[in-house]
């Protein structure tokens, strides 16, 4: 179990849904795919799986899959869906004094 998942499950609902905002935050800053795979991955194991699934019109096993890490990432879609489906929502904003970081794969 990751210290992420740890951190998520012994925290009460409300803050462990704000700690699992904050990990996919922090990691989307980074700029690092298999990090916010991994932080929006322990965030659905706050919601019952099959509802999410369902409210994310992706078939459960999908929801697991995208998740999951390994070489193969999450389409846009996915990731937009499921974030919704747990009532998250990405939000951009713009990035004063700092160049741009392409995104990096490991």
């Amino acid at each position: 179990m990751s210290e992420k998942s740890v951190i998520l499950a012994i925290r009460p609902q409300s803050s462990r849904r704000q700690a699992a905002v904050d990990c996919i935050n922090q990691a989307l800053e980074k700029s690092d795919i298999a990090e916010i795979c991994q932080a929006i991955g322990a965030a659905t194991r706050l919601h019952n799986i099959s509802d999410l699934a369902h409210r994310s019109r992706i078939e459960r096993q999908s929801v697991y899959r995208a998740f999951a890490g390994g070489a193969k990432h999450p389409n846009f879609k996915t990731v937009l869906s499921v974030l919704d489906a747990m009532g998250f929502r990405l939000h951009v904003t713009v990035r004063r004094g700092a160049p741009a970081r392409p995104a990096r794969l490991k």
